[in-house]
């Protein structure tokens, strides 16, 4: 095809040139004739091929899907929003040049002065805790119709030893089965259950029996609530023929319901629900404040920020005792340690210096509150005793450095500590309780009965158990 178009166009250039007088076009080249035959040789050959798979019906039209001789009606889809074209409210730049500005002149100076001061302040705004209650009356609090009826005891086991003993292996390994065999949620792709608009800092499952209530607090501030017991409602779509044919029904699939309100201007850090109030979750956030939102009314209330508004203190962790929901347990990224009752002013709250560096992470032990875990940026994991602490010099049980930063540290039921730490390792500790040691040290008694100022050496502070693990994600 392409060889008969090039040489129609030569034969009308010869055609022209011989009514014009010119003279004759000179004989072609031997390279130049091998390459027209090498094009010829090649067009015959596609042409051929194309033939063939003519014939052999390769290239035929594929017929329209159809049913019951009808074509197929198209999936309904949803109309597409109407994109509406925002407009840039940031100043444009304009020529200096232009305005008839020296490059260096202080008139320029002061201008490029003013915009960067003005632009620190509104960063400082954005970024500034509020202080005021504030509501969420228009949004969906989804499933909190659970969450006053009935609250799981945290850190209670489901079964004890005396269970076991009266069960027999045959239904203990059933058991063992069961437990074995849950599986993720999976009503949805994992990419359809956004829960925030952005990243995670800190998730926490609500303590209610009934449901399984999931809590996330992302990077800028906004909550994320997500009822892990609901299904994909969805219902069926008769196509415009009116067939009932199940081959022929389209399904609308709506994604997960969802509740997002954004009770701090930053980030989320951590996250806490006290067994009696189930109705009320705790946030703490690096915009220094901890609020108390009451799920039911939709407020979120400040219980907790430095007197001055201006002091940048962001928090980043908080936690209470079961036994007492009046008294807020937290740590802050400048390496405090914080106790504060809420029934008395925000003046009032003890402030510790743990560390140089920040606290990532904490947590009190459920069965002796008063001895609490910190994981620090200097790669430490440190026990104190609460009834020791004095502002000038608190007393510290005992500490365990690791390779690299350790990120958190929790508590179990059981007095064991495991940490998280940026060397990819999770460690369990269990400072010598009932004879669980890395030393196989003799037996301590359980930390109930631990004296006030009592102290563990470093040998009984080493991990029980060193698990491998991608700390990174």
């Amino acid at each position: 095809m392409y060889y008969f178009i090039r040489g129609r166009i030569v034969e009308c250039w010869i055609a022209l040139d011989m009514a014009r007088g010119a003279q004759p076009v000179a004989e072609p080249s031997e390279f130049e004739k091998q390459r027209l035959a090498n094009i010829a040789e090649r067009d015959a050959l596609l042409r051929k091929l194309t033939q063939e798979a003519q014939q052999a019906g390769l290239y035929s039209k594929p017929a329209p899907s159809t049913l019951h001789g009808q074509k197929r009606p198209a999936k309904r889809k949803e109309p597409p929003s109407k994109r509406v074209k925002k407009e840039d409210v940031t100043p444009r730049r304009v020529s200096s040049r232009l305005a008839g500005l020296q490059a260096d002149s202080e008139v320029v100076k002061q201008k490029a002065d003013e915009a960067y001061e003005k632009a620190k302040e509104e960063e400082r705004q954005r970024r500034q805790r509020v202080t005021g209650d504030l509501s969420f009356g228009s949004s969906l609090l989804i499933g909190t119709d659970v969450l006053l009826k009935g609250v799981a005891k945290p850190y209670e086991r489901t079964f004890d030893e005396d269970d076991i003993r009266e069960t027999g292996d045959k239904d203990l390994k059933a058991l063992r089965e069961r437990m074995s065999g849950l599986e993720v949620w999976d009503q949805w792709e994992p990419n359809r259950i956004k829960i925030t608009p952005e990243r995670i800092y800190t998730m926490s499952f609500h303590p209610a029996a009934t449901k399984p209530i999931v809590f996330a607090g992302d990077k800028l501030g906004t909550l994320g609530i997500v009822d892990a017991s609901q299904t994909p409602n969805t219902t069926n779509v008769k196509t415009e023929g009116g067939e009932d044919d199940d081959d022929d029904d389209d399904y609308d699939d709506p994604d997960p319901e969802i509740t997002q309100i954004k009770p701090h201007t930053r980030t989320i850090s951590a996250m806490h629900t006290h067994p009696s109030k189930p109705e009320t979750i705790y946030t703490a956030s690096y915009d220094s404040s901890i609020r108390a939102t009451d799920l039911t009314k939709a407020v979120a209330v400040e219980v907790y920020g430095p007197v001055d508004k201006e002091d940048d203190e962001p928090v980043s962790g908080v936690d209470m005792a079961a036994t007492d929901p009046n008294v807020l347990y937290f740590t802050t990224l400048n390496g405090a340690f914080g106790k504060y009752d809420t029934r008395q002013d925000a003046s009032k709250a003890e402030l510790y210096r743990l560390s140089e560096k920040k606290i990532g992470g904490f947590s009190l032990n459920p069965s002796a509150p008063h001895y609490v875990a910190t994981a620090s940026l200097d790669r430490s994991m440190r026990l104190w005793d609460l009834r020791k602490m004095t502002k000038s010099s608190p007393v510290l049980v005992g500490q365990h450095e690791s390779r690299l930063s350790v990120s958190h540290a929790a508590f179990n039921s059981a007095g064991q500590v495991a940490t998280t730490s940026y060397d990819d390792t999770i460690k369990i500790h269990s400072f010598g309780v009932k004879g669980l040691s890395s030393n196989k040290a003799a037996a301590l008694e359980s930390m109930e009965t631990w004296k006030a100022g009592y102290t563990l050496d470093e040998e009984v502070m080493k991990p029980e158990v060193v698990i491998r693990h991608n700390n990174q994600t």
